[in-house]
């Protein structure tokens, strides 16, 4: 639990962790948001990791960054760095589906595998085909099944490079670059944390419409 509570206070305070990280590792900090844009789309069974969130606080401290001297993030190095990343994660994630192949629908949920998470993926991809791809990068959870479904449904690879550089450039550049756009305005650096758990919200909304759209009309 001490864990677990560790992990939330991460995710909700992520400006200060961020900008901690970002004095004590220097240049390194490039690496460490790589592995975990690349960990979160690139591996099935950590959908749980700071994806949107992550790339806004990231971009707003390289906008700070860029107002001091030999301080913060160069706002290139962080774009080339989340968006190599992101595509490269989801190519990993869809050669394991391709690898497991269908069989993967059989297997039990457990702690670390979300075999309900998988379901709607597939029921997604089968209603919007490769465009799931693009759509599903600015949805938490969705984003992480999504390359591996369509490795489990063996999608054409060209076809799926293409969605694949597509979402992930348009994810990365759009919040990175609104989080250095807006990350000097006062209200912003005031208010970071607050934003922080508004994006999480935001992100988690359309599933949370889904869901209780589902339950009325199961219910109808």
């Amino acid at each position: 639990m001490e864990l677990i509570a560790q992990f939330i206070d991460i995710v909700l305070h992520l400006d200060k962790h961020l900008t901690a990280m970002t004095i004590q590792y220097g240049i390194w900090i490039y690496a460490i948001l790589f592995f975990i844009v690349f960990a979160e789309t690139g591996f099935v069974v950590t959908p749980f990791l700071p994806g949107d969130s992550l790339l806004f606080v990231a971009g707003a401290l390289a906008a700070l960054g860029a107002e001091e001297s030999g301080g913060g993030m160069d706002i290139a190095w962080l774009l080339a760095a989340v968006s190599t990343a992101a595509v490269l994660g989801n190519m990993l994630n869809y050669q394991i589906g391709r690898y497991l192949g269908p069989k993967v629908f059989q297997w039990e949920g457990s702690r670390f595998f979300n075999k309900q998470a998988l379901l709607k993926t597939q029921a997604f991809y089968e209603r919007h085909g490769g465009k799931t791809l693009v759509i599903s990068r600015f949805l938490p959870i969705f984003r992480t099944f999504a390359p591996f479904v369509a490795g489990v449904g063996a999608m054409d690879y060209p076809r799926f490079s293409l969605f694949n550089l597509a979402g992930g450039l348009s994810w990365c550049f759009s919040l990175t670059l609104a989080g250095y756009w807006f990350g000097n305005l006062p209200w912003v650096r005031q208010n970071l944390s607050l934003l922080v758990v508004g994006i999480i919200a935001v992100s988690l909304l359309p599933m949370l419409v889904a869901y209780l759209t589902r339950d009325k009309s199961g219910a109808a």
